[in-house]
């Protein structure tokens, strides 16, 4: 089971995707794939941002998010990435309030994060988390 960040939905929209993450796509079924209502959030702000907002929204609905299931931000995610947030910050590692809250989510329902930035997530304990846009390593 498997959350999709922000960055691997926005490749997934582009003319030509990634072929590793088409492939990697190709062999999970839909069932397991999420993505969290921040990314949502990010992906709907990044689409206002452009001359054609409206189509190119449209486009983030209709070929991603209308297939995978969107997990709502509550209560739980809240107290898990409060916890995540003091962690980071008492390490002298943040990041970003965003990618506590998708990365919150994931744990919160033992999803694993695809990703383009697995560095970044890896700072995060109990989180795992996948970079598709490589070759799968043997």
């Amino acid at each position: 089971m498997f959350l999709l960040d922000t960055n691997i939905i926005s490749e997934l929209i582009k003319k030509q995707p990634n072929p590793h993450l088409l492939e990697r796509m190709e062999d999970v079924p839909g069932t397991s794939l999420h993505t969290a209502s921040v990314c949502t959030m990010e992906l709907r702000y990044g689409a206002l941002r452009v001359p054609n907002s409206e189509a190119l929204w449209t486009k983030i609905q209709k070929l991603i998010l209308s297939k995978i299931q969107i997990l709502p931000f509550g209560y739980q995610e809240a107290m898990k990435a409060a916890e995540l947030l003091a962690a980071l910050y008492s390490s002298g590692r943040p990041i970003g309030i965003e990618d506590t809250m998708i990365a919150s989510t994931a744990i919160i329902n033992g999803l694993i994060v695809v990703t383009a930035n697995t560095q970044h997530f890896s700072r995060i304990p109990g989180l795992q988390s996948e970079n598709w846009l490589m070759p799968e390593q043997p």
